[in-house]
Formats: C-alpha cells, structure tokens, sequence
C-alpha cells in the first residue's frame, strides 16, 4: 500500500501545479535559444540541475551550464563564504542575456537568495523552482517562479525534475 499512496500524493501534487507558470517559465528558457542557461541547485537540486542540462543541451542544443563541481563549490565557498559560491558564480560566466535558474526545495537556501539579490541588483533575468511556503524568501525575490505545495523534500524534488523534464521533452519536439 505505501507505493499506491505514495504515487496517489505525487499525482495529487502534479495535478495541482500552475500550468500557467509551467508555461510562463517554458516561454522564457525558449527564448534562450541563441543565448545560455546556467542552472544551480544544492544536495538534489544540483543533479536535478545536472540532467536537465545534459538532457536540455543533448536533444535541442541549447547552452545549459549546471555547477556541480565539488573542487569549484569547495574553493568559492572558502573564499567567500558558502552562502556567496553561486552569486561569485554568476558574477564570472553570466552574460547579461542569459537565463539564470535556481533551485531550492524550501525556498531558503541562503546561497540561492543571496543569487537571486545579486540578479536583481545585475538586472539579471531569473527564474525558481521552490517548494514548502509559497511565500518563501526566493519566490518573493523571484518575478518568475514555479512553486511546489508541498512540505516533503521528496515531493518537492520529484515535481521540480518533471517541471524541467517536461520542458525538456516540450522543447526537443522537432517541428
């Protein structure tokens, strides 16, 4: 019975995303085409970030960065502190036409707000991919954001990679 009812809670979650920002964030990750997509995300967030990078650059041939090197985390997190490696991050790769995606299950990774403040102070396009309070600190600071409703890591995490998967597979579609 729990895997019946485990799939029933994530079927439930699913069905009640926001399309319209499914297809708002589609939109914008389309329009980067010609520019790159650089995607963070912390413990599964950054192997949700790393497959939807090789999934999206392998099938469509857009630019998609994920950073998940531990020897890069470890050496910006000791220079300038663990809640700054992603916005030091942005600050050397970014070009002011990319996209930026940030990942955080809760909302309230310190070093995913903190990227999201640079953004805004760099006039640099963002968008997030949270779960748990939908008034959390990201989404507030986010002007495009998807969000999860749900408090589980699991269900939020399940959910965040069927978001990007999906628009991997809607983006792939040759015409």
């Amino acid at each position: 019975m729990f895997f019946k009812n485990h799939s029933e809670k994530f079927k439930k979650i699913v069905s009640n995303l926001d399309y319209k920002k499914i297809e708002i964030l589609n939109k914008i990750i389309k329009s980067k085409k010609k520019n790159k997509i650089h995607i963070f995300g912390n413990g599964a967030g950054s192997s949700i970030a790393s497959h939807f990078a090789n999934d999206l650059t392998n099938s469509s041939n857009y630019k998609v960065y994920s950073y998940d090197n531990s020897a890069q985390i470890t050496c910006l997190s000791n220079d300038y502190k663990y809640s700054n490696w992603v916005k030091k991050i942005i600050d050397f790769y970014v070009d002011k036409k990319d996209l930026i995606i940030l990942i955080s299950a809760s909302g309230e990774s310190r070093n995913m707000i903190e990227a999201a403040r640079f953004c805004r102070r760099k006039k640099l396009e963002f968008i997030s991919l949270t779960g748990f309070n939908k008034k959390n600190s990201l989404n507030k600071l986010s002007k495009n954001f998807c969000w999860v409703d749900s408090t589980s890591y699991n269900y939020v995490e399940l959910a965040q990679l069927y978001i990007l998967l999906s628009i991997v597979d809607n983006l792939s579609i040759k015409k």
